[in-house]
């Protein structure tokens, strides 16, 4: 069975797709953004997935890739088009060349015209394809800037696209108005710049007059994405905290073992979000601990300490949850989860005071 998500950047209204093999359990990540490295690494390892390849349907130019930053975080290999001009690559990808994953793959396709070296991955049964910036949901890629050339778009489009499948879904690079996914018989019909009876005049007297502003982050973005995404210091900073042993969710927050909890001692500041009833309950609490029940947490937020970590905890690690997001928006960076909660704590031996053994 395929695995597949569709994940989403709002900064630059990105999509980046994971696809695998529940068998084999490898995956591949196509169009991944720098700044949801954290979040695309634990959606892997929720998943129990190892991922092979990172893909770009193009050098992007409103957003840095986070393929190198996967390549160092989960030993991952980079491949994008011969053509786009980048360095460091793993595999440089030609017209026709496949992608494995598990049992699977995908198809490369070229697909120029927003960019010389823009490419479409096709899933082998032709059911759904991944168009990057030359076809969006009822528009298309840009093609007034970085190689762009509106004739080769049509080209694209009508030859290696539209000559899909009507039932195939297509999913692009970018939607600004949240749409999520087509078809190609979809946009064969309803594509205002490209479907009907439109013609290549047509298409090319539409992309002249748009009068778009270049992408904000284009003089940043280009020059890192021609070098798979490796930083050269204009990057932000992506570190994970050095303070403790921690793991982030796909949730979005930074959680913290028992154990590894254990082991800070007083270096950490603990906040327990349960009422005052479970606090002294047969689980007990974690000496030291603060009681700030949940309910009075954003109110109380500025009694906990600024100079030290602070870790978030409940009964089941669920309250605490909404407990990190809550001082989050408070103002607190070094923030984290107690996994599991009291629960977990117990059963691994930890120590507690007060409750019952």
């Amino acid at each position: 069975m395929l695995i597949f998500r569709q994940l989403f950047d709002a900064p630059s209204s990105t999509y980046t797709y994971l696809v695998g093999d529940s068998r084999s359990k490898e995956a591949l990540l196509i169009d991944p953004v720098f700044e949801q490295v954290h979040r695309d690494a634990a959606l892997l390892g929720e998943l129990g997935l190892k991922l092979m390849w990172t893909l770009e349907t193009h050098v992007h130019a409103d957003h840095v890739t986070g393929s190198w930053l996967l390549k160092q975080k989960l030993g991952s290999r980079m491949a994008l088009a011969a053509v786009s001009g980048a360095a460091g690559a793993d595999r440089l990808l030609q017209h026709g060349d496949h992608v494995p994953f598990g049992t699977r793959h995908l198809e490369a396709r070229a697909t120029p015209g927003h960019t010389n070296g823009c490419m479409t991955y096709v899933i082998d049964d032709q059911s759904m394809a991944f168009t990057g910036d030359c076809m969006l949901i009822r528009g298309s890629g840009r093609t007034d800037f970085q190689q762009g050339d509106a004739r080769s778009m049509f080209r694209s489009v009508r030859e290696q696209i539209f000559s899909l499948p009507g039932a195939c879904l297509l999913y692009p690079a970018h939607d600004y108005r949240g749409l999520t996914v087509t078809s190609v018989d979809e946009e064969r019909r309803h594509n205002p710049r490209l479907g009907g009876d439109v013609s290549v005049e047509d298409f090319c007297g539409y992309m002249k007059n748009l009068g778009l502003p270049h992408p904000k982050k284009m003089d940043i973005a280009v020059p890192a994405n021609l070098q798979c995404g490796r930083p050269d210091g204009a990057l932000p900073d992506m570190t994970e905290p050095q303070w403790g042993n921690l793991t982030f969710t796909f949730g979005g927050i930074w959680e913290i073992q028992p154990q590894a909890l254990e082991e800070l001692g007083d270096r950490v500041e603990i906040v327990d979000v349960r009422e005052a009833a479970e606090f002294n309950s047969a689980l007990g609490h974690i000496a030291g601990a603060k009681l700030i029940p949940l309910g009075e947490l954003a109110q109380r937020a500025s009694e906990l300490s600024r100079d030290k970590p602070v870790v978030a905890v409940c009964r089941s690690g669920a309250r605490s949850a909404q407990a990190v997001t809550l001082l989050q928006k408070a103002g607190y960076s070094e923030i984290a989860n107690l996994a599991g909660g009291m629960l977990r704590w117990r059963a691994d031996g930890c120590a507690v005071e007060g409750g019952s053994v």
